[in-house]
């Protein structure tokens, strides 16, 4: 654990990785990046941070809290749609003092909390502060998924999932000695296009090996025009890299994160509550 690099060591690579994406770029291409270029060992990569509470490895929570701190910093910014970008103004900045980044937001938290004592941990972390991605109910439904639903009930949430996205003929038909396959759908795009899908469901708190995209693709091979693989947990990077190697039949891949963001854009057992602000414009009423 202590191998892996702390959130402050993270920040430069984190701003690096952003200009080399263009200025702006998704969580998960950051990552993808950073983990590039540092050449971070899978063993590094696959390290969980609290398997019972989420889906997170240690480098992505660690990555979590520098993407905090320079926000909180000024130099970064994100949008609802969780895309990262580099402030336009601070584009020219080629190098960043880690050090002054943590004095400059640990003086703004004391403004906001005046009453909180700091407190260290072995990765550097303030465990009293949260970092803007707050995972509270990314939290609950990881814990429920991978601790309280069993996995046919799991499977059934899949197939209903995939119904809800427009796929039809949705079977599960998991059974052992088939090479992982839990069950088959065709997908319609645009009530035009379809092709036949093979799936697996895996409840899992890990990361999935490159190995088992490979025992997946084995199994679907000559059965359909593509594979999807969805998971509580995680892809290992040689796993991602597996699923889209050249010459192969395509896998896409739904990691905890992404199946969550699914069920709660289609309202699968989640509610989300839009708070109505109201306000009068004076300057209306004066042109009647």
């Amino acid at each position: 654990m202590n191998q892996v690099p702390q959130y402050d060591l993270l920040i430069n690579p984190l701003f690096q990785a952003l200009k080399q994406l263009g200025g702006s770029g998704s969580i998960e291409e950051i990552y993808a990046k950073v983990t590039e270029n540092l050449n971070l060992p899978e063993e590094f990569l696959n390290i969980p941070h609290n398997p019972d509470k989420s889906n997170q490895t240690e480098v992505e929570y660690r990555l979590a809290w520098a993407r905090t701190y320079l926000k909180k910093y000024g130099v970064l910014e994100n949008s609802s749609r969780g895309i990262w970008a580099i402030v336009p103004e601070k584009r020219h900045i080629e190098k960043i003092d880690p050090r002054e980044v943590i004095r400059v937001v640990r003086e703004i938290v004391k403004k906001e909390k005046p009453n909180r004592k700091p407190k260290e941990t072995n990765g550097g972390i303030n465990d009293e502060e949260l970092p803007e991605e707050a995972r509270t109910w990314r939290e609950h439904l990881h814990h429920i998924l991978t601790q309280e639903m069993d996995p046919s009930a799991f499977e059934r949430l899949v197939k209903r999932l995939l119904r809800e996205s427009g796929f039809v003929q949705v079977e599960v038909t998991g059974r052992s000695g088939d090479g992982g396959i839990d069950g088959k759908g065709i997908a319609r795009i645009n009530g035009l296009l379809s092709f036949h899908v093979i799936f697996q469901c895996k409840k899992y708190q890990g990361s999935v090996s490159s190995s088992d995209i490979r025992d997946f693709r084995g199994a679907m091979v000559g059965r359909a025009d593509k594979g999807l693989f969805v998971t509580t947990g995680t892809f290992t990077r040689d796993a991602v890299k597996e699923a889209i190697r050249d010459g192969a039949p395509p896998i896409d891949l739904v990691d905890g994160d992404q199946l969550a963001d699914k069920l709660k854009e289609l309202g699968l057992g989640i509610t989300t509550k839009v708070v109505e602000e109201i306000s009068v414009d004076p300057s209306w009423y004066k042109t009647l």
